[in-house]
């Protein structure tokens, strides 16, 4: 798939507004965490070092899958390995086809990840992410085994916890990525305030498939005209 000069920036661009978003809501911080937008055989991505609250176009790489650097003067991130990974072995989601990944740092997804094995569901909208949450084993940052280990606890799912490390969540585009991103920290952050409370409640089997059930039914979720 050849792409247009046009369609190159448009995503660098792209990438960038989603690492200010992103930064901005409290999920990146500093230089911690990364994003990435494909387009056809290309990818762009944040570059290593990258203050990503004020991130630019200029400090999104463009690269191709073999990870040459196709745009741009930085070098990309330091995680290539896991969001090519994830790009070559998770060819749709629930949703299509993977467009995007957000790799992030955000503080209560990361607190989960140091203590529980799995991210349990606590609440419905859990389920739009794929259902309960899996945290992959701990493996050093950059590295095949890591990049392996995230492709695993990404099977069914649109997001999961890397152990004592942070989070990652993938889209079709970019926006929905950003928004299971989100999702799965505010899920991290309800799971913190209800243990603080006492034992969490955890929705059963039924009562989930109940759930999809009836958001099936109503098409939750949509915006409908009234009839």
């Amino acid at each position: 798939m050849s792409t247009t000069p046009a369609e190159r920036g448009e995503l660098r661009r792209d990438v960038a507004e989603a690492a200010r978003e992103l930064a901005a809501a409290g999920l990146l911080i500093g230089t911690a965490g990364n994003v990435s937008a494909r387009l056809g055989d290309l990818v762009a991505v944040t570059a290593t070092g990258a203050h990503l609250d004020s991130c630019t176009p200029g400090q999104v790489t463009l690269v191709d899958l073999d990870g040459a650097v196709v745009e741009g003067d930085l070098a990309p991130t330091s995680e290539l390995a896991l969001h090519f990974g994830i790009y070559a072995d998770r060819p749709s989601t629930q949703l299509g086809q993977v467009g995007a990944v957000v790799h992030t740092h955000a503080p209560f997804a990361t607190a989960v990840a140091c203590v529980l094995d799995e991210l349990p569901v606590l609440h419905y909208q859990q389920l739009a992410l794929g259902g309960a949450i899996p945290v992959a084993p701990y493996a050093t940052f950059g590295t095949d085994e890591l990049a392996a280990s995230v492709r695993t606890a990404l099977a069914g799912r649109s997001a999961a916890l890397m152990a004592n490390h942070g989070s990652v969540a993938v889209g079709a585009t970019l926006g929905k990525a950003v928004d299971n991103a989100l999702l799965l920290e505010w899920l991290c952050q309800l799971h913190h305030r209800a243990s603080a409370l006492g034992t969490p409640r955890v929705l059963t089997d039924d009562q989930q498939a109940d759930v999809i059930r009836v958001a099936i039914e109503r098409n939750y979720g949509s915006t409908q005209e009234n009839r």
